[in-house]
């Protein structure tokens, strides 16, 4: 092979030198990114109490208080038992309709006030700078502070029932909502939103025409998914006085009646799963309804 061309194959120095100090920096960030991890685990894990020895000692009193929450099923009357497990199935049912009534109404409006508050929170559709900012820190209050704490501010303000419930999740959900819906608009494709106003269209024309058939499948996504979480948050909030059968479940443990904790404890669970797998069919047909257009 020439000199000429061995010379010109062999890498230069300089570059050489280049890419070994940035794969220097790049392990040193590496290095530093872990060792502060690992420090912040540790904090963690001695403000938290974090006892390994502790917490294997004690996690059978799990197990234990698991077996409280089932009473005795006997093989050859598994629905004698059964059924006086279930002695308050009627009431309970209905105060689950109540909760789930409570987490429907609070999804629906907090999706609404964040839908409309993610417009001017969206960096590429906002009005303004002084519109984004306030919308922006109105759903970052929202949704930082705790929805039970706004439910305690709620039925102080209105007493006790769904009513404080229906507004504390509501609150809540306008927040995140507002915070997902905003970050959907900013992935969007301007192109559309630029015919729109070259043709002389109005920002609600712009809104309905260019950005909506573009964020609708990601904005029912998260619809569905809040308020299975809504369900969840509607059942604690009860432990405040908020109604639903969250007040029933506290009631139960409070007066140590276990068996009735473990039989409501399952009613929950079941319906958030069927609530789950309902709004994982629906965001299937959505998805293929979208892909199809």
């Amino acid at each position: 092979m020439p000199a000429t061309a061995l010379h010109a194959a062999a890498p230069r120095p300089g570059l050489t030198e280049a890419l070994l100090a940035e794969r220097r920096r790049r392990r040193s960030r590496a290095a530093v990114a872990a060792s502060v991890l690992a420090a912040a685990t540790l904090l963690a894990a001695s403000v938290g109490g974090f006892d390994p020895v502790r917490l294997i000692a004690r996690l059978p009193r799990v197990g234990e208080f698991l077996d409280l929450l089932v009473p005795p099923i006997r093989a050859g009357h598994v629905i004698e038992d059964v059924g006086e497990w279930y002695w308050g199935l009627g009431k309970w049912l209905r105060l689950l309709a109540d909760t789930l009534l409570m987490a429907f109404l609070a999804t629906a409006l907090g999706t609404a006030g964040g839908a409309l508050l993610s417009f001017p929170a969206a960096a590429n559709l906002t009005p303004g700078p002084v519109a984004y900012w306030i919308s922006r820190r109105l759903l970052e209050f929202a949704r930082a502070v705790p929805d039970l704490v706004f439910a305690i501010v709620f039925v102080f303000a209105f007493g006790l029932g769904p009513l404080a419930g229906v507004l504390a999740i509501a609150v809540h959900t306008l927040g995140a909502q507002g915070k997902l819906f905003a970050e959907a608009n900013e992935n969007i494709d301007m192109r559309p939103c630029e015919g729109v106003r070259a043709a002389g269209g109005s920002p609600r024309e712009e809104i309905v025409h260019a950005v909506l058939p573009q964020v609708l499948p990601n904005w029912i996504s998260f619809t569905f998914w809040r308020f299975e979480v809504n369900v969840r948050s509607a059942t604690i909030i009860g432990f405040v006085g908020a109604g639903g059968i969250g007040l029933e479940l506290y009631e139960s443990l409070r007066l140590s009646y276990y068996d009735d904790v473990g039989a409501i404890l399952l009613i929950v669970a079941c319906t958030v799963f069927a609530i789950d797998w309902a709004s994982e069919a629906l965001r299937g047909r959505v998805a293929e309804g979208s892909a199809r257009a």
